[in-house]
Formats: C-alpha cells, sequence, structure tokens
C-alpha cells in the first residue's frame, strides 16, 4: 500500500496543498506573456475524445490550445508551451479525482524532450500537429473524513457545522468538493455565531491501494459574539443619526449571523439615497465578545427624472413622467412629482385620462421603525365606465414585520365629481387602508422565482350620503424556476375581490370592480369585463376573479418569448366567481435591459361580447406581472 500527500514530499500537507493547489490551478491559470512574432503555425488536439468533461477541462487549462492563435510563437516557444502544460494537465485531472492518471504530450510526432526537435521544427513548412494525451485512468474516491475542533473544547459547535459539510466517504475525490465542504463548515460556524471561524489546518492523503483520499480539518470557531453598535461612513448629505439608527436595528446587541449583517446593509441601501453600501466587520472582538461593524456608503446623485411610453392599440398611447428628489432635508426624505397621460389617441386627446401627483416619503417616523408615504395628487379619467375628476389624498405608514413581510394603514381621501354619459355627482369618500405585504422574488421587474401576495381591507364612507362599505382585494403571484438556470420560468397570477356592506350600485362607481386589459385579461378592452349596460358601456362589479398562466423563455441573448392564458370575470354579486367568465390567450415578445423587459404582447380574446376587438397589442417595460 502507498499512502502520499500531494504535492510531493511531507506526507502531511497544509491548507495550501494538495486541494488548494489543483483548485486554484483551475480558477486562476496564469495569464500569456509577450511572444515572439509569429514563426511556427500549428494545430492542437486532446486525445482521447470522451465523455467524461476532462477534453474541454484540458482545453481550458492548456495555453498550447489557448493561445494558438492569439499568441504566435516559434519553435523552441512551442516546445516550452508545451512542457509547461504536462504538470498543468496533471493537476487538472486529479482535482477532477483521477490520481492515478498520467498526461503525455507529442509535437510533430516526437515527444517535447527529443533532442531533434527544435531542427525539425524550424524545417518545418505544414502546420505542426500537437497532441496532448491524457490518460486519467479510475477515479478516486473520498475515504475517511475527520474533522476535528481547536481547541478542543470547542468541540460542539464544531461537531454540529461538520453535519453541513456535504461531502462524504465514497464521493469522487474531486479537490473543488473538499474546498467546497471546507467553506461550507466555516460558514456554518459563522451563521451559528461565531464571527472569527477559521481553518486552523488541512491534511490530505491519497492511497493509490485503496484509490481513496482521506481528509483531516482542524477548525477554530472562536467565541461566540453579538454585535457592538455598528458604525456608518462615508455619508455627506445624510443624517449620521439616521443612519446609525437604520442600521443599529438590526444588529446592536443581537447574536451575530452573517444573514443579519446582510439585513442591515440592505436596510440602508432601501433608503435610497447610497449608490453603493459596503459592510467591514472587524478583525477582532472586543473584550466582551462584540463585533465591531462598519458600513462604508456612497451616496447617489441627488436628483433623478425618468418615465416610460407604453401603448394599447384599444386605447393609444401613454406617457409618463417624474422628478425626485432622494433626500429633501438630510434625513433620507424621497420626493416624488409624477404626471401621466394615458389612453392618447389622434381623435380623443379632449376624452385622456391625466393624472399628477405629488409623494413624499419618510424613512422613519418618530424616530420608530415605520416608513410614512404621504401623496396628494389630481385625476381627470375619462373612460368608458365613467368619467371622474378628483383630489386624492392618503398617508399609509409600512412597517417592515420581516425582510419579506411588512403591513400597512393609514387614511385617505377623495373628492370630486363622477358620473357617467355626462351626468355628474359630487362625491366625497374618507377611507381607512389596512394590509399585509408578502415579497421573496428575485427581481421587481423581472422575477424569476419567489412569490408575491398581498391582502387589503378598506372600509369608506360616502360625506355625501352616509353609506358605508368595505373593499376586499387579495392578489397573488408565483414564480417558478423549471429549468433551473432562469431561462424557462412559469409564472403563475390570481386576484380575488369583494365588496361587503353595499350592493354594486351603492359602491361608488371608482370603486366598483373591473377587469380587461393589459394589467389584468389580455386581450380584452380595458374594463370592459363583466355587467355593461344598455349602451354596451361597463358597469363594474361587487366582486372580481382573475387568473393568469404565462411561460416565459429566454431564446437567445436578450430576447425572450413568452405565451399566456388570462381569465377573469367580474359579478354583481359580492362573492368572487359569481359573474361570466372570460378567457384571453397571446403570446408576446421581450428584449432585456438594465432596467427591465420590454414587453410587447398580443392577446386574443376567446368569448367576445358586443364591441370587443378581435384582437390587442399591448408595449410597456416590465413583465405583466
Amino acid at each position: 500500500m502507498i499512502r502520499e500527500p500531494y504535492p510531493a514530499g511531507p506526507r502531511r500537507t497544509t491548507a495550501a496543498g494538495a486541494a488548494g493547489a489543483v483548485l486554484s490551478l483551475l480558477l486562476a491559470w496564469p495569464a500569456a506573456g509577450q511572444e515572439d512574432p509569429p514563426a511556427l503555425p500549428y494545430t492542437a488536439e486532446v486525445a482521447p475524445l470522451d465523455d467524461s468533461g476532462l477534453r474541454a477541462t484540458a482545453e481550458a487549462v492548456a495555453q498550447t490550445i489557448r493561445l494558438r492563435e492569439r499568441a504566435p510563437t516559434d519553435a523552441f516557444g512551442l516546445i516550452g508551451r508545451v512542457r509547461a502544460d504536462l504538470p498543468r494537465l496533471q493537476d487538472a485531472l486529479r482535482a477532477e479525482g483521477f490520481w492515478g492518471g498520467h498526461v503525455t504530450a507529442t509535437i510533430a510526432g516526437l515527444p517535447p524532450d527529443d533532442p531533434s526537435l527544435p531542427g525539425r521544427l524550424q524545417r518545418a513548412t505544414e502546420p505542426v500537429p500537437v497532441v496532448l494525451t491524457l490518460v486519467p485512468g479510475p477515479r478516486y474516491r473520498i475515504g475517511r473524513i475527520s474533522v476535528a475542533a481547536e481547541p478542543a473544547a470547542a468541540a460542539a459547535p464544531v461537531r454540529a457545522a461538520a453535519a453541513e459539510a456535504g461531502l462524504a466517504e465514497g464521493d469522487p475525490a474531486r479537490a473543488e468538493a473538499v474546498l467546497a465542504a471546507e467553506t461550507a463548515i466555516r460558514d456554518a460556524l459563522r451563521r451559528a455565531g461565531h464571527p472569527l471561524a477559521t481553518v486552523a489546518g488541512r491534511e490530505i492523503w491519497v492511497d493509490h491501494d485503496r484509490r481513496s483520499m482521506d481528509v483531516a480539518w482542524r477548525f477554530a470557531p472562536g467565541p461566540r459574539a453579538t454585535f457592538a453598535t455598528p458604525e456608518v461612513t462615508g455619508q455627506v448629505r445624510t443624517s449620521s443619526g439616521l443612519l446609525q439608527r437604520t442600521a443599529a436595528r438590526q444588529l446592536d446587541g443581537r447574536d451575530y449571523s452573517p444573514a443579519a449583517l446582510e439585513r442591515a446593509r440592505r436596510a440602508l441601501v432601501a433608503l435610497g439615497v447610497f449608490e453603493s453600501v459596503r459592510a467591514e466587520p472587524a478583525a477582532a472582538l472586543t473584550p466582551d465578545n462584540r463585533l465591531p461593524v462598519t458600513f462604508v456608503v456612497a451616496e447617489r446623485p441627488l436628483r433623478a427624472i425618468g418615465g416610460t411610453v407604453s401603448y394599447e392599440t384599444n386605447y393609444g398611447a401613454g406617457i409618463s413622467a417624474f422628478w425626485e428628489h432622494r433626500n429633501l432635508f438630510g434625513g433620507a426624505e424621497r420626493l416624488r412629482l409624477d404626471a401621466e397621460a394615458a389612453r392618447l389617441t389622434e381623435s380623443s386627446l379632449g376624452n385622456a385620462t391625466y393624472r399628477a401627483f405629488a409623494t413624499l416619503t419618510l424613512p422613519e417616523i418618530w424616530r420608530r421603525d415605520a416608513r410614512l408615504t404621504a401623496r396628494v395628487g389630481a385625476v381627470r379619467e375619462m373612460l368608458e365606465a365613467y368619467d371622474r375628476d378628483a383630489i386624492v389624498t392618503s398617508a399609509l405608514a409600512e412597517r417592515r414585520l420581516s425582510e419579506r413581510l411588512a403591513v400597512q394603514a393609514g387614511p385617505l381621501y377623495e373628492t370630486g365629481r363622477i358620473g357617467r354619459y355626462g351626468v355628474m355627482e359630487d362625491f366625497s369618500l374618507l377611507g381607512f387602508v389596512t394590509g399585509l405585504r408578502w415579497d421573496d422574488t428575485t427581481s421587481l421587474l423581472d422575477p424569476t422565482s419567489g412569490r408575491r401576495g398581498a391582502v387589503t381591507a378598506t372600509p369608506f364612507w360616502s360625506i355625501q350620503d352616509g353609506r358605508t362599505f368595505t373593499r376586499l382585494l387579495a392578489t397573488g403571484s408565483t414564480y417558478l424556476d423549471v429549468t433551473g438556470d432562469a431561462r424557462g420560468v412559469l409564472a403563475l397570477r390570481a386576484a380575488l375581490g369583494a365588496t361587503v356592506g353595499a350592493t354594486r350600485d351603492e359602491i361608488t362607481l371608482d370603486k366598483r370592480f373591473y377587469s380587461g386589459g393589459g394589467g389584468s385579461v389580455r386581450g380584452y378592452t380595458f374594463q370592459s369585463i363583466g355587467p355593461r349596460d344598455a349602451g354596451n358601456r361597463p358597469l363594474g362589479g361587487a366582486s372580481l376573479m382573475e387568473f393568469a398562466v404565462e411561460w416565459r423563455q429566454r431564446i437567445s441573448g436578450p430576447w425572450g418569448a413568452v405565451a399566456f392564458v388570462d381569465a377573469g370575470s367580474v359579478g354583481e354579486e359580492s362573492y368572487p366567481g359569481s359573474g361570466d367568465l372570460r378567457v384571453g390567450v397571446g403570446l408576446g415578445l421581450r428584449y432585456l435591459t438594465a432596467i427591465g423587459p420590454i414587453r410587447v404582447d398580443v392577446g386574443v380574446p376567446l368569448s367576445t361580447e358586443r364591441g370587443d376587438p378581435s384582437y390587442a397589442l399591448y408595449v410597456g417595460i416590465g413583465q405583466a406581472f
């Protein structure tokens, strides 16, 4: 039996030895230096060709292949290049678990150390063939695994962390798997509250008789720690007190964990003031085992402008623009002015919809962990279902219960005139919004996995006639990365709405439920699904039910395509599903950009009524949901 470490030398190696050396080779191959002018064309190949994946690895490692076209060389340079590749390829074999394999090479049919080779190459008139031959032999397996603590008194947390190594006896003896297991154990120790956990030693033995590799680790977990009061540096215009309070809410006095550190970093990012936030934990604990942390921030420009353009065949174009100040008074207060014009067509500019709003967002209320969003605006809507001129105000407080879950509540007030067929009536509504929101998706505009959900309940009181009713709405969507590489995503959406305390005709026109259009059931005219009056105009309903299924497929580069089925119903009764179900199907194209996908969808209604189009085209930014 032969037991030897790798590389050759002492029988025991450290963390810089076997696995580390060969994996480092794969991750950081030497860059090419300057070569002599082109003098010797050659071809290069790896033999034998098989399905083990070694051919691709060898071609990536071998500079003889990588530099053939972009760094031509002469006879002596080629010989040196091939000779240098032999130990490099040997290490590549060992990194993949082929510890008993070997590598040979020929240049013009001769080994690279043949003394006659330079002269033969200098006389060559045709490209010289170079063949790199890999003989991997059997793949070795992981043998005995040992994990010890340093000092021995710290055995309990090390033993618990070792259970998350992900490496087992009998696994392929790949260097990358060994290093991944080492990282997993160290990270598990840090998640368990040991911020200074390190690898105190690694020893690897290769047994050629057993064709196995034994691994022994020593881990020094260090003491458990809590977070000290964090510090923030780098701010120029933003209140230091606000920043320290924001970070401290996530960290101060809590047990150390990388997840808590990341939550604090994200809380600072969420203020919207910084273009970058970097967490820098200290290298040592305080005498009372607290970990100092410093967040280094870089502020964004104070002001921003932007806008969007959309188009729908049924009602024409829409355009919106905004101006934003991101740090109005130095406390990360955000002021945003929005203006929108929608339903713009050549024949109905006077009947378009216009909206203008000013929104002020405060990141905390009375130094408490709650965000306040105050909004005031004016709307003029000329829709098929109703016409409305109104002033709208609201003040909603939102508090995060966790990184994904938030609760919100606050009053709203609307006043103006609303009606149909030119008959307008005064209205004033006072409401109070309460709701829960969940979001663990990967992206706001183009999610590939995760779920979103929101539930709101809004009681309303009509100041004119004293009527009351409560509007309930639940929406949710989920995104499944079916292919595992975000190229094929199944997206599902559902919405359920109900109004209690009043009949459909007693509900203010704009607070009824409507369905149809680009944001709900594609293929149908905006608000067209549901009951209609004698003039074929939507009446709205007291309940809503919508479903959507969409397959999102990346095609090539930034291009993608979707296929979708949307369905919805609006009922006169207060329970969802009381109306007739309408279904639309369609296809779409996506072009991915840094700000989200540009969307073009064509929807076709399957159950049309009088006045419904045969298809509808939608253009916008971001996925449909």
